[in-house]
């Protein structure tokens, strides 16, 4: 996991490298979050959510349209694998969808496909006093769903955290098949979600704007899954409205930004991946496809 000033690396598991991500607004967050003049307008301006709802605005305009092109080169995405075009605006074309089969969602019941594509930590047991993989206490479990009747199932469960950049795709999914419990917004700032502004000011998660719902599953138990909004995100989009799903069903999408998808579970239940375990005790992320393995249930 980067410090301040140095490169964000991350575990590649197709590729099975290490690789040096690619940070959007690089010089623009390191001269906001690494010195204490930048973390006092970032706390006062930056962070409010009217600026981020501003910003969102322009992002869903025709002006924006001539940075898709500059923003698909820069950051070498692979336009194959998703829906074509034309976008008629750069957030339309940020929330683009996989094409049919390009991605597979794993369908053994034991087996827990990656819910967003993105660049995953993971936890088999989350303590009170463990620390977190950047710097700091760890955040409270209580804190982060800011419901203490909430919080209880998952004390001392699994903790799966999956970060999207602003270059990858942006719609996440349902886990499994199941039903939604309850839904609920929590009010918060906004700040960067980038491992530059983690490893300055270690409460975002508990701090920023999120939502979570509680879900109840087939093959996993009970689920807290929660969305964490960041610095420049126009918009947290729910877009599934029923409260039955399927696994691999869309739940929702964020507009323009980075962001942070996490998936708390209650002891025993299930286990995340080896790989990703072990690359997070390392303080290295691991990019999932959507839909690959990362996590079993104790009985597979």
């Amino acid at each position: 996991m980067a410090q301040k000033n140095s490169p964000t690396l991350y575990w590649n598991r197709s590729l099975q490298r290490e690789e040096t991500e690619k940070v959007y607004g690089d010089s623009f967050l390191k001269s906001v979050y690494g010195n204490p003049l930048g973390l006092i307008l970032a706390n006062q301006l930056l962070t409010r959510p009217f600026l981020s709802k501003l910003y969102g605005l322009y992002q869903s305009s025709w002006l924006s349209r001539r940075k898709i092109e500059p923003f698909i080169r820069d950051f070498r995405i692979s336009m194959s694998d998703f829906e074509e075009g034309p976008f008629t605006s750069f957030n339309q074309f940020f929330i683009r969808r996989f094409k049919k089969n390009s991605r597979t969602i794993t369908k053994n019941p034991n087996e827990m496909p990656a819910f967003a594509e993105g660049r995953y930590l993971a936890f088999d047991r989350i303590k009170e006093e463990q620390t977190f993989p950047i710097k700091g206490k760890f955040l409270s479990i209580e804190k982060l769903l800011e419901k203490k009747e909430m919080a209880r199932p998952f004390l001392n469960g699994p903790m799966l955290i999956a970060r999207l950049c602003p270059s990858d795709y942006h719609r996440f999914h349902f886990p499994d098949e199941g039903e939604i419990i309850t839904h609920y917004t929590i009010s918060g700032g906004l700040h960067s979600v980038n491992p530059v502004a983690l490893s300055c000011k270690e409460d975002i998660f508990i701090t920023n704007e999120r939502q979570v719902t509680l879900l109840r599953t087939k093959n996993f138990g009970q689920l807290a899954y929660i969305e964490v909004g960041a610095m420049m995100v126009g918009k947290i989009v729910q877009s599934h409205q029923d409260k039955n799903f399927r696994r691999g069903d869309e739940k929702g999408y964020f507009l323009f930004g980075g962001s942070t998808v996490i998936v708390l579970g209650q002891p025993g239940a299930w286990i995340p991946s080896q790989d990703i375990l072990e690359n997070t005790q390392k303080k290295l992320e691991t990019l999932v496809k959507l839909g690959d393995v990362i996590a079993k249930t104790y009985q597979s």
